[in-house]
């Protein structure tokens, strides 16, 4: 079920709920049929890699997992916080904008 998504590749979010409560990033990945979000810094899980040619060592790596991009907002600079947004049409482009503070996203 692939959806628009409230956030978008690049975007600077904070997450809300889970155990990164509060915490920053930037959004790495969309995964808009899932409705998940990577995260840079966040929900960081040890991935455990096999042994290859490419990697005769094989060994563990820290990569960072998806979370629901329900459980994040749009971060504000003006607000400083995390904010839910609406769109506008400005100049005929359809434009983000931040609901208490008025901040353009784009």
């Amino acid at each position: 079920m692939a959806s628009t998504m409230h956030v978008k590749k690049g975007d600077e979010v904070v997450v809300i709920a889970g155990n990164d409560l509060g915490q920053k990033g930037k959004v790495l990945r969309l995964l808009a049929n899932e409705g998940r979000v990577v995260v840079e810094g966040i929900n960081v899980r040890v991935k455990h890699l096999r042994k290859t040619q490419a990697n005769p060592q094989g060994g563990r790596v820290e990569r960072e997992m998806p979370i629901a991009a329900s459980n994040v907002l749009l971060w504000s600079d003006k607000a400083k916080k995390g904010v839910r947004t609406r769109t506008e049409t400005v100049d005929g482009k359809k434009v983000r904008v931040g609901i208490p503070c008025g901040t353009k996203f784009d």
